[in-house]
């Protein structure tokens, strides 16, 4: 039966289907991991979700994966049919991670175009094991064990009927959103399910794997199922239900006469009145049949008909009631799924557009003298004006919630903490805030070292909080807010703190502070900036999650590589705070175009504090070189862009000739000099060519209106 298959794009669906749906899963499972058990809902949530991946794994032939999912959907079968007692709760949750992560890993196998080859013998033997348990725990109650979960491969498509007594009929519609990709693949999964409890499976359109048109047909006129088996309505709901992809579902049991008729379901749309006495019935009726004699040239109605288009009307003050499909149909949200590439792609066409847009608004042949521009002007601040919204649009599809990332976390703390046996609780809040996706990408490694720090450094283990008067649960915090442009994301944690003292001890030993300055010249703020240093840790024993002086250098590269900063905070005895300040995106940004000399440089806007000329009498020369500016009685250190990059061409050297711009970065300020400001700008950010040396205080480059290159200047990188 593989040969038949239409496999182009079924693998893709598969991966972003069941990555979605683990996802949901991990989510679901953590969310209740401290409760005493899992609540019915997630029970059945837990249990479709296995139904589901077992199907779709069935049908791409990854049997591994098909196995394991098959067998923890045994455990949450007798869950949910025997609602055992004495359930070991976090053994239960540890075997859903454990499948969870087992199926994550083939899935990124497959997605590299490797072969899913993992072997699930051990883990579905674990399942066995756990089941057994909880069977044999849950005693002799007298009750009839459920049926067993079996799962028959189907061998054909179509099933011969063996009606008994006990068979019932079924004609079953399903309409899909009209946006629905490969509507055939989502109904064949269907049809998939079905068979493990079908006597007898027809279905319309039939070619809906070799015939791709059929997916047309499918959101058109939906999709029709006539079904023979021994089960319940719900039972069919349980399989087959309302979804991202499926937007209803109508299941009416019909007579076995009715069933043989196929899927003509009547000539007219059959309407049962509760409220009308029998005469009136009757009356209307005979008038119908009246009027169809007598004309004779009256168009044939459709024949076929799904079972949705009953209507029963019954008495209610009032209004009556109406089918949910013969409502006006308001205005609701549709989504569609695009290839991450292509976004990349759109934003990439963006930035050139922006790019484009400067070099005609900025071309030089507009500023001959005595053209008349003001038709001209007004067409450019239109294009100005749909260019910039374009850009909104394209940035906020790019945008997405820090959802994923923060459970990601969850886990973490779970997995770790039971590692370590520490009792932690974990908070998130602002999980729903939206970044950038590439900002995301660069966030998750630094997160997962902030964390695993915030639970082996940070949270005492129970035994000292309980000696120090503590609560006996540790918290880690993890909460997400946006201000002024930028992203904070901060891990909080109830522990220890940092202890000051011990980490000037260690970096007075590894010789980073000056000597001839004293240990109090030092803020709280630099102390604690130590342990983001490579090599530096006060861990005395190495741990399986830290003490090798690696983690959190690494997290101020990542953050540094996108513009962000890493701040701390810490009160001994009380907890720490690690917050990262990082930008909501990284593709389009204002900035403020500048020259020193020949060469031109670019800073964004939101660093950008202040403006000002100076007079020679302000500034403060050092016999070292260092200088300084007061302003209004504040006294800021300056840095000359042409000394910093030590440039070639002539640039100025009098501070009254030139501009002085006051920068903050990290509660930090310092004066910047330049030759001269040009503008206001929307800039596209573009890394500098990896052959290029990486150049302190530089973080990319971009293309002006001329043409010309200018070098994007990194605020952070200008502090020393």
């Amino acid at each position: 039966m593989a040969e038949e298959f239409n496999a182009e794009g079924m693998l893709d669906m598969y991966l972003f289907e069941n990555g979605q749906l683990l996802e949901q899963l991990q989510e679901t499972v953590l969310e209740q991991k401290d409760a005493e058990c899992f609540d019915e809902e997630s029970i059945n949530e837990i249990f479709r979700t296995m139904h589901t991946i077992k199907g779709s794994s069935g049908i791409m032939m990854f049997d591994d994966i098909m196995a394991v999912s098959h067998k923890l959907e045994d455990v949450f079968y007798y869950l949910r049919e025997s609602h055992p007692d004495n359930v070991p709760h976090l053994e239960l949750v540890e075997h859903v991670l454990e499948v969870a992560d087992f199926i994550t890993g083939e899935m990124d196998k497959i997605q590299n175009g490797d072969p899913a080859d993992g072997d699930s013998s051990e883990l579905i033997k674990e399942l066995d094991k756990f089941l057994a348990s909880i069977q044999g725990s849950s005693g002799d109650t007298g009750t009839k064990p459920p049926p067993k979960n079996e799962h028959v491969e189907p061998k054909q498509f179509y099933i011969a009927p063996v009606a008994t007594s006990a068979s019932r009929f079924y004609k079953i519609y399903i309409t899909f959103f009209p946006e629905t990709e490969m509507s055939n693949v989502h109904a064949y999964k269907t049809v998939y399910a079905l068979k493990e409890i079908a006597e007898d499976l027809l279905y319309s359109p039939e070619d809906i794997i070799a015939d791709a048109s059929s997916a047309d047909t499918i959101i058109e006129e939906g999709f029709r199922i006539l079904l023979q088996a021994q089960c319940s309505e719900q039972d069919i709901r349980n399989i087959v239900s309302e979804g991202y992809d499926i937007q209803k579902v109508d299941i009416y049991e019909c007579t076995a006469e009715e069933f043989i008729q196929g899927f003509d379901f009547g000539s007219q749309k059959s309407e049962i009145d509760l409220e009308s006495d029998v005469e009136a019935i009757e009356k209307k009726a005979q008038a119908g049949q009246d009027a169809s004699a007598g004309d004779a040239k009256a168009p044939a109605k459709k024949a076929e008909m799904a079972p949705g288009d009953f209507v029963i009307k019954s008495k209610e003050p009032g209004k009556k009631k109406k089918l949910a499909r013969d409502k006006p149909k308001g205005e609701k949200a549709s989504f569609i799924s695009v290839n991450v590439s292509k976004m990349d792609q759109l934003m990439d066409l963006i930035g050139e557009l922006v790019i484009s847009e400067s070099v005609v608004l900025q071309n030089p042949d507009l500023k001959v003298p005595g053209l008349n521009l003001n038709s001209f002007n007004k067409a450019a601040a239109q294009m100005s004006k749909i260019s910039t919204d374009l850009q909104n649009v394209i940035m906020s599809m790019r945008m997405v919630p820090l959802t994923n990332t923060f459970q990601k976390m969850n886990r973490i703390v779970f997995d770790v903490s039971r590692k370590l046996g520490k009792d932690i609780e974990f908070e998130m809040i602002g999980e729903h805030t939206e970044v950038d996706k590439n900002i995301i990408e660069h966030i998750s490694d630094p997160l997962m070292h902030m964390v695993r720090n915030a639970l082996d450094h940070g949270i005492e283990s129970n035994e000292e909080r309980k000696e120090l008067g503590k609560s006996e649960k540790g918290k880690v915090t993890l909460s997400a807010r946006t201000e002024a442009g930028k992203v904070w994301i901060s891990v909080e944690d109830n522990g220890k703190g940092l202890d000051r003292e011990k980490l000037l001890a260690k970096a007075r030993k590894q010789g980073l502070l000056d000597d001839s300055k004293p240990d109090s010249a030092y803020s709280d703020k630099e102390v604690y900036q130590f342990i983001t240093l490579p090599g530096f840790s006060t861990k005395e024993q190495v741990t399986e999650y830290s003490g090798r002086g690696v983690g959190m250098d690494v997290v101020v590269q990542n953050i540094q590589s996108i513009g962000g900063a890493l701040e701390i905070d810490s009160t001994p005895g009380v907890g720490s705070t690690m917050s990262l300040k990082i930008p909501l995106t990284l593709a389009i940004v204002d900035g403020i175009v500048m020259e020193t000399g020949n060469s031109s440089f670019v800073l964004e806007t939101a660093v950008i504090k202040e403006f000002f000329s100076v007079t020679e009498d302000m500034m403060i020369h050092e016999p070292n070189g260092d200088e300084y500016v007061m302003i209004r009685g504040e006294c800021f250190p300056v840095i000359r862009l042409g000394r910093w990059y030590d440039l070639k061409e002539e640039y100025q050297e009098s501070v009254e000739n030139g501009m002085m711009l006051i920068l903050e970065v990290e509660e930090k300020k310092i004066c910047l000099f330049v030759d001269r400001l040009i503008g206001e700008q929307e800039i596209v950010v573009k890394p500098i060519p990896a052959y290029i040396k990486k150049v302190k205080g530089l973080s990319g480059c971009t293309q002006l209106g001329d043409g010309s290159i200018a070098l994007i200047l990194d605020p952070g990188g200008l502090i020393v």
